[in-house]
């Protein structure tokens, strides 16, 4: 059964920077891409970032120059390092696989996620 675990949100200052870490378990970690998804208040969740099994990584506009994807396939690990944070960019960030992962019943498997606030 896949699980996934994201933590290291919190409190930043406009311009400040968060490490986000996402631990997976399962036995598809190796062979997915995997992203980071972002939910604000009122919004629909959006992908920011992604990378293949083998590292290659893409991003969306809004993040490029400022976000990193990384992962460690042996730990099973996604990290996602976010510099020069904007206030609007408070949200919700999750860890998933892309496409999303599917429940037995095909819903979408979320996480708990973790809350990143941008301010003052």
């Amino acid at each position: 059964q896949v699980q996934l675990v994201e933590s290291g949100g919190g409190l930043v200052q406009p311009g400040g920077s968060l490490r986000l870490s996402c631990a997976t378990s399962g036995n598809i970690f190796s062979i997915s891409s995997m992203g980071w998804y972002r939910q604000a208040p009122g919004k629909q969740r959006e992908l920011v970032a992604i990378i293949t099994s083998g590292g290659i990584t893409n991003y969306a506009d809004s993040v490029k120059g400022r976000f990193t994807i990384s992962r460690d396939n042996a730990k099973k690990m996604v990290y996602l390092q976010m510099n020069s944070l904007k206030p609007e960019e408070t949200a919700v960030y999750y860890c998933n696989t892309v496409p999303v992962l599917k429940q037995n019943d095909g819903m979408d498997y979320w996480g708990k996620g973790t809350l990143v606030t941008v301010s003052s």
